[in-house]
């Protein structure tokens, strides 16, 4: 193969993750939240070995025709926001009015973020919450907290998408990496399994989705106390 053909191919791997946006909603719509949630930790998936392969085979050079940046935000916005969004409000554990602010704010939200040029630190990590509603809504179904509490947790997320506190990327921050890497993939691991237990999840399965989410959410904000903005 060529080096066209396999940074093409890179773009491709990418788009899948249209697709399995596509059988997220379908699921959505049929309130198969167990399957939807399969189907978007597929695209997390995805989204989370197709970086790597894009620079590993440098698709800007070898494939510039296709906006790979762009291509990868139009598919997250869908399946971090848009999907999860949805079925927040559709399963019930946020209807009526505190559904409607939530599901306003995260979607006018996360259209802003994701449009906002300033969403990446210089060691790579995010500024400010990354939009990652794919996660919190998932652990919201396993935890099925109350919706003034819900309503809480997605107010003050969105407000720290425009506040300067780092959120790592558990790929690209170097720093951690050795812990923060496998600290995502057990998440998945974990969410996964929380799914197929249509949200009765084990103990073990429980208390791993804390864990794993905790660490993931304020590993940024630590190190930025630890080693400063710039550190």
């Amino acid at each position: 193969m060529t080096a066209q053909s396999k940074a093409l191919g890179v773009h491709l791997l990418t788009a899948t993750g249209a697709v399995f946006a596509m059988l997220a909603m379908l699921e959505a719509i049929q309130k198969d939240w167990a399957m939807m949630f399969v189907w978007l930790i597929v695209a997390f998936a995805v989204d989370g070995i197709d970086g790597p392969l894009a620079r590993h085979y440098d698709v800007k050079e070898n494939a510039p025709q296709f906006d790979g940046v762009l291509l990868d935000l139009i598919i997250d916005y869908l399946t971090y926001v848009f999907i999860p969004a949805y079925a927040l409000y559709a399963s019930g554990l946020m209807d009526g009015w505190p559904g409607w602010v939530a599901i306003i704010v995260i979607t006018f939200g996360s259209a802003m973020y994701f449009a906002d040029t300033r969403m990446k630190t210089n060691d790579n990590s995010f500024s400010g919450f990354p939009g990652c509603w794919n996660m919190v809504v998932l652990v919201l179904f396993a935890l099925t907290p109350p919706k003034h509490v819900c309503l809480l947790l997605v107010t003050i997320l969105t407000v720290t998408m425009f506040v300067p506190i780092k959120f790592i990327h558990p790929v690209r921050t170097d720093r951690w990496r050795a812990v923060s890497l496998p600290m995502a993939l057990v998440w998945t691991v974990f969410a996964g399994f929380a799914a197929w237990e249509n949200f009765v999840p084990a103990p073990l399965v429980f208390f791993g989705l804390m864990i794993t989410s905790i660490y993931l959410l304020i590993a940024g904000a630590a190190q930025q106390v630890l080693y400063g903005a710039d550190g």
